[in-house]
């Protein structure tokens, strides 16, 4: 929770190009004074969660908390939108604070690629040939071979994500696990992946990467024709997301686990789904 100050918060108005995201903006700007990203005290994102992690990455620099009105398809990661009373709100908002995923990947042709992941980091086959990927764990050897469309990492905020789509558990936030999620696997078809503490270190070597190339993803980065990977979290930098305290991270993160148990639509007061892959 933010403490409360005799001075008015800077505030840094950053908007999708989404049309109810640039309306929104104008709004605000008519009501409340717009600093840079660089001497704000807040980020206020408009958008949906796609544009959240573009902003979090772009401005993870600053060190800044960031408080997202959904304005986008999706908003897992933001709150409602409401102009009126909006310092009042970051005051008395409830910070949580997210480590990414830090990949680095060496391509076929010798390349190497770093990218941090809010999300996931995420392998996938880039031909008709299913990926053939060895997992290693901590330097040791735990599948010495996975046929599947791919394999992916996924943090407790993204485990709603790509992951969630996949079949993979969902994590509650502060909880020190990452996941580890196969995609569509072939061999071994009874493994469904595996809850791992959160300084795992992952490596993926892909297997005849000629023959079956594979892509990584690091959030919307990706890089092709990869040969190996190695995934783990990256405890040097930190991501400070504002939530209002009736709709915090941790009980969408609770309620997602339990759409469709009971009869009806879900509750229309949070919004619930997986990260926006934009």
């Amino acid at each position: 929770m933010m403490t409360p100050g005799s001075e008015p918060l800077k505030l840094a108005f950053l908007a999708s190009q989404h049309a109810g995201s640039q309306e929104a903006l104008a709004e605000l700007e008519a009501m409340y004074p717009r600093h840079a990203p660089e001497t704000a005290d807040v980020l206020v994102v408009l958008g949906g969660d796609g544009f959240m992690l573009h902003t979090l990455h772009e401005h993870v620099e600053f060190n800044k908390p960031v408080f997202g009105m959904r304005l986008g398809d999706v908003g897992f990661l933001m709150n409602r939108y409401l102009a009126a009373g909006l310092m009042d709100r970051i005051h008395h908002a409830r910070e949580v604070a997210l480590n990414p995923l830090v990949m680095q990947a060496e391509s076929v042709g010798g390349d190497r690629h770093t990218a941090l992941a809010i999300n996931e980091v995420a392998m996938l086959r880039q031909t008709n040939q299913a990926a053939h990927i060895r997992v290693c764990v901590n330097g040791q050897e735990r599948l010495s071979k996975l046929v599947a469309d791919g394999v992916l990492v996924a943090t407790a905020a993204g485990s709603t994500a790509y992951n969630l789509s996949a079949h993979g558990p969902i994590l509650p936030l502060g909880t020190e696990a990452i996941v580890l999620t196969p995609i569509s696997p072939f061999r071994p078809r009874r493994w469904q992946g595996a809850i791992l503490p959160a300084q795992t270190v992952i490596e993926f070597e892909v297997m005849q990467p000629d023959r079956r190339p594979v892509s990584v993803t690091a959030d919307y980065d990706e890089f092709r024709d990869i040969k190996k990977v190695v995934v783990q979290q990256d405890t040097t930098t930190s991501h400070r997301l504002l939530f209002d305290p009736e709709h915090s991270l941790e009980e969408r993160i609770i309620n997602e686990q339990f759409l469709g148990a009971h009869d009806g639509p879900p509750s229309t007061q949070v919004d619930l789904g997986p990260s926006e892959r934009s």
